[in-house]
């Protein structure tokens, strides 16, 4: 028993007519009166009485008809399900970003996309860059956000926006009256830093990298598991930190930090997604939401 099957057999019965049936649903009267024989002869049951001209139900057709309404209501709901699934109505994403992105950048765009899409419901899970590249290749998530460099096969890396590091101390910091600084300030100074794995952290080492500095030779006196953590430790007189500019904003603004000069390059964000696993609409329509 085929959903057309029980389509045509509830068209007649409704009507109890075959030529009204068929002009109905738009199908020839011979393939209505054949869909009807077929069940019959698939179940050695008659559905209809034929009397004259008229047909009518059996007693078989009538508990037919009440198991095909639901049926075909059930049906129906299913095919909205998917339609509102394939026009963006409805439907779920799991993204996964690292701390800078999650905290400074990436919630304007899910607002918009969520004004645009408000059927979508969108998971956002926070880790360090290390962490979002492990989810996407375990297939935790659909979108990975980072801002630190990613070597993996099973990845593809996208660049959707780029960044400012810069360097901050407290405003009672000696380095806060300093107009430059050596190599030898920045390995003589304390230093609070993200943990391994943040793409704050890596993108700071290839910056020391850049100045000649090995990263092992900084006197790292903390390191901390977010950016508010090491912000706040830095206000508090503990030592320098590296942090992005969104992140020190507010606090170069409100006086509780004080921003020395030093010459950072600037980072790129990056979208990852999983090489092997096609994205679905939902994803495809949240990245081009970003312009890509």
């Amino acid at each position: 028993m085929t959903l057309d099957q029980l389509r045509i057999f509830a068209a007649v019965a409704e009507r109890q007519h075959v030529t009204q049936a068929a002009h109905a649903l738009n199908l020839a009267q011979s393939a209505v009166s054949h869909a009807v024989a077929a069940l019959e002869s698939r179940y050695g049951t008659r559905l209809f009485d034929r009397i004259g001209r008229r047909i009518a139900l059996t007693e078989a057709g009538q508990a037919l008809l009440l198991e095909a309404r639901i049926i075909l209501a059930q049906a129906a709901r299913a095919e909205r399900v998917l339609s509102e699934y394939g026009s963006l109505e409805r439907g779920t994403l799991a993204v996964h970003a690292s701390q800078t992105i999650a905290g400074y950048w990436l919630p304007r765009h899910l607002v918009a996309f969520r004004r645009a899409h408000p059927g979508i419901a969108i998971s956002l899970t926070i880790g360090n860059t290390a962490q979002v590249a492990a989810a996407i290749e375990a297939g935790l998530a659909e979108l990975g956000f980072v801002e630190g460099l990613v070597e993996s096969e099973a990845l593809t890396s996208i660049r959707v926006a780029r960044d400012q590091l810069v360097l901050i101390v407290a405003p009672d910091h000696p380095w806060a009256a300093m107009p430059a600084l050596s190599p030898r300030d920045l390995l003589a100074g304390a230093w609070v830093l993200r943990e391994p794995g943040s793409g704050t952290r890596s993108a700071f080492t290839q910056a020391l990298e850049g100045l000649g500095i090995a990263p092992d030779d900084l006197r790292v006196v903390m390191e901390l598991p977010s950016n508010e953590a090491v912000r706040a430790a830095v206000e508090a007189g503990l030592g320098a930190t590296v942090l992005s500019a969104s992140v020190a904003a507010a606090g170069i603004e409100a006086g509780l930090l004080h921003q020395v000069p030093l010459c950072l390059p600037d980072r790129a964000f990056h979208l990852l997604r999983h090489r092997q696993r096609p994205g679905s609409r939902v994803a495809e329509a949240l990245i081009a939401a970003l312009g890509h």
